[in-house]
């Protein structure tokens, strides 16, 4: 059974959060409405560092196309792997993705954890308004909020699983908000990991940084894994879609962004990291 994740804190004051009608409130009376697709923008003003902060309507629409299509369909069933494999449980995991897009993996394991028989209560967070709203409107059975890693609204020791998947993480936030022997589950971009398109769009590669095998304080060490495959891209429009939802294509000159938008097909290599750290 799939639930929304409800052990949320007020942004303000880190206080327990209750809901009353159509919003949730604290016991100091900070109230914040939730929107009609769901989701509750716990986001104030005052930790935002733009007036739109995250991806873009259009970035988030590029993401979603380029997802549904599978070709990191093996990436989301390797972190459901992680997340399930663990140890199966008598309640319902209590799982954030920190980070979450527009929901995809969520959504997957959902499916691997019905399959499963897995019960889970599940949050996603992101601090882009559009991606939330965006998973929302495709999930109801989970909680979303827009949020920001730095300042998760989450109770103190109430989470199994934080998810953080080609994000920005937060480990003192991470460790705070899991339970003693809680997965940090991390996806990390391998120095192989587009390098087809890399080397198109950019004159030079610049060398990746070996990889840290040392836990972030209040972490152990619990394993790392790697996914690694070719991927098809047989159109211009997915190849589009898939630089939009990169950091490169911001960090391409206009002469690499153009070679990019004249491809038609091409074949790039997959290479991710998965690391899990386990709360000390």
């Amino acid at each position: 059974m799939i639930t929304p994740f409800q052990a949320l804190a007020c942004p303000l004051d880190g206080a327990p959060l209750i809901p009353a009608g159509a919003a949730w409130r604290c016991a100091a009376g900070h109230s914040f409405d939730i929107a009609a697709q769901g989701h509750t923008h716990l986001l104030p003003v005052q930790q935002k560092r733009s007036r739109d902060p995250g991806d873009s309507k259009e970035m988030v629409a590029a993401r979603r196309r380029f997802l549904e299509t599978g070709v990191y369909a093996p990436i989301a069933a390797a972190v459901s792997r992680a997340v399930l494999d663990a140890g199966a449980a008598d309640r319902p995991l209590a799982c954030l993705d920190a980070g979450c897009g527009e929901g995809y993996y969520l959504r997957r394991l959902a499916e691997a954890a019905e399959a499963a028989g897995q019960g889970l209560a599940v949050l996603g967070l992101d601090i882009s308004k559009w991606a939330v709203l965006a998973a929302a409107k495709q999930e109801r059975r989970m909680g979303w909020v827009v949020g920001s890693n730095a300042n998760l609204p989450v109770l103190p020791a109430t989470l199994d699983r934080v998810l953080c998947l080609f994000g920005f993480p937060v480990y003192p936030e991470f460790a705070r908000v899991l339970r003693p022997g809680g997965l940090l589950i991390q996806v990390d971009a391998g120095p192989d990991h587009l390098r087809e398109l890399r080397e198109v769009i950019y004159p030079v590669l610049k060398p990746e940084r070996p990889a840290s095998l040392v836990p972030p304080p209040g972490f152990e060490m619990d394993g790392v894994d790697g996914v690694h495959y070719a991927a098809a891209l047989p159109s211009a429009a997915i190849i589009a879609d898939l630089l939009l939802m990169t950091p490169h294509l911001f960090r391409a000159t206009a002469e690499g962004r153009a070679r990019a938008a004249a491809l038609t097909a091409l074949r790039v290599s997959v290479d991710v990291r998965l690391t899990r750290f386990r709360r000390a």
